[in-house]
Parts: structure tokens; sequence; C-alpha cells
């Protein structure tokens, strides 16, 4: 059956994506990972921007029971009325670069403004199901061990500093010595693992999560895309697209998203601490 919105549609692309085959799965990365720029752009030119020849993009949407590209590009553009209705990320879509070198303080305004349009869309992107999935999971574990190696280090060690600030026991798997094998052996059965990575993904993490799912350990990962290794061995994938200027890419997507959910679980635990004081009171 053909996917009839852009949910469905990921959801099978997701699914299948192990049958592709190489040529397939790379348009499948690239739609999955620039959505706006599909919504609007012809086939032409996506497909010299995915790399691959404008026949594979066709043969791609046939592979998903559309009779055309353009069938399936309706989805993308349904996506991104309905789900983003800023004009910013359209906007960035059609941008092209001036080829004039900046300033400090023009790339102060560049960086500026395109955190702040990674931060706009962050809340779109974000399921809220996936959310509350991933707070039960954190919630529910005796421990949340962290994990983000290299530029995802940031993001990890942050975390674990929020959640010592709710009492939330973390422990930060930070690999001191090449030992991130050795501390991955800690995580018990009733524990949880918050990994991070972004491409091209440490190769750490990715052990990591893929041990963790194998031993039955729950695993929540934040990364950038539903299709990377480390979505596939999570039980809950958040998924952030950072801002990217001339190259470099930030965190302060990231940032705050495990900032909310450090706040979420906090207040989470709050309640029922007072839920639990109204219990003994009533039965004093």
């Amino acid at each position: 059956m053909t996917p009839q919105n852009f949910a469905e549609l990921e959801a099978r692309i997701t699914e299948g994506y192990a049958s592709l085959s190489r040529r397939l799965q790379q348009t499948a990365r690239f739609l999955l990972d620039h959505p706006q720029e599909v919504a609007f752009a012809t086939v032409a030119k996506l497909a010299e921007q995915a790399g691959v020849t404008p026949s594979t993009l066709i043969r791609f949407a046939n592979s998903f029971g559309f009779k055309g590209f353009s069938e399936m590009q309706e989805l993308f553009r349904a996506r991104l009325v309905n789900e983003l209705p800023n004009y910013a990320e359209r906007i960035r879509a059609v941008r092209s670069a001036t080829g004039e070198t900046p300033d400090s303080t023009q790339l102060l305004w560049e960086f500026a403004e395109a955190n702040r349009d990674a931060l706009e869309a962050l809340p779109s992107r974000i399921d809220p199901r996936d959310l509350e999935r991933a707070l039960d999971i954190l919630d529910g574990a005796e421990i949340v061990h962290v994990l983000g190696a290299r530029r995802s280090f940031v993001v990890a060690s942050y975390v674990t500093y929020a959640l010592h600030h709710i009492d939330k026991r973390a422990v930060l798997v930070d690999g001191l010595g090449g030992m991130h094998g050795e501390q991955m052996k800690a995580v018990g059965p009733r524990d949880a693992l918050l990994a991070v990575s972004f491409s091209p993904y440490a190769e750490e993490t990715r052990q990591a999560a893929a041990e963790a799912r194998q031993r039955g350990v729950p695993v929540v990962a934040i990364t950038d895309s539903n299709l990377s290794p480390l979505a596939r061995s999570a039980d809950v994938a958040l998924v952030v697209l950072e801002a990217e200027v001339k190259s470099f890419r930030g965190l302060t997507a990231s940032l705050c998203l495990t900032q909310s959910l450090a706040i979420a679980l906090g207040v989470r635990r709050d309640k029922a601490a007072d839920r639990d004081d109204r219990d003994r009171s009533d039965r004093a």
C-alpha cells in the first residue's frame, strides 16, 4: 500500500532500509535527512545533491508504490506545510552562498541565525510520543549511562551534569584510557543507555548501543537521522538536525533537547514525590 503521509513513508523507508540496494540506501539517507529541500527542488537538482541519477530517484519512488517522484514529493510538501509553519527553513532551502568572505561580525550573525532556525524547527521534528517514551525509559532506569564520543561528548557530559542535579543517578561513559568497552560492562539489566552520536558516527558509540540492545538494556539515542546506525539499535531515537554554517555544525539544538529531557524528568520525579507524600499523609 502506498504511504499516505510523510510519517508513513518515513516508517516504511526505515523498516525496509536494510533490504535496499546501495544506491537506494544512499537516496533514502538524502531524502530523510533533507526533507525541506526535497519538498520543492527539481528531480535533476535533488539527484545532483544526492549524488545519484534522476532515474534512481524515480526508481526509489516506484519501489514504495508511487507512480512517479512528483507523487512522493507531495508528501514532503505536505509535511513542510503542516509541521513546519515558519518560513525560515523554506528560505534556507533555496538560499545560495554569496561567495563573499565574511568578517567576524558577519560570522556571528550567520551562526546565530542558523542556530535560531535549528531551534525553531526542533519541536516539530520530535514526535511527542517518542519524547514520552524516552522519558519513561530514563525514569524507570536505576542508573542512566550516558555516552557521547568526540563532538558529541559535550552533549553527553552536559546531560550527565543535568541528571545529577535532579537527583537521577547517572554515569558518564567517558572512555578514559580507551575503556569504553570496560565501562559498558558496568551497565546493569535495570539500567538504561543514553547514546549521542552524529554523522560520521563514532564507532565506540555504535558498538556500545549495539551491545546494550543485544543485552536487553533500553537505549535512547540522540542522533541526526532515523537511518543512522545508532537509531537502528535504539528503543527510541530522537532525531536532531543541527545548524551548519560553512561546514561547521552546531550543537545548540542537541543541548536544548537534552536540557528539556532533564527538566521534564525532574518535573516527573517531583510530581511523583508529591503523590507519595500525599499518600503517606492520607495513611497517617
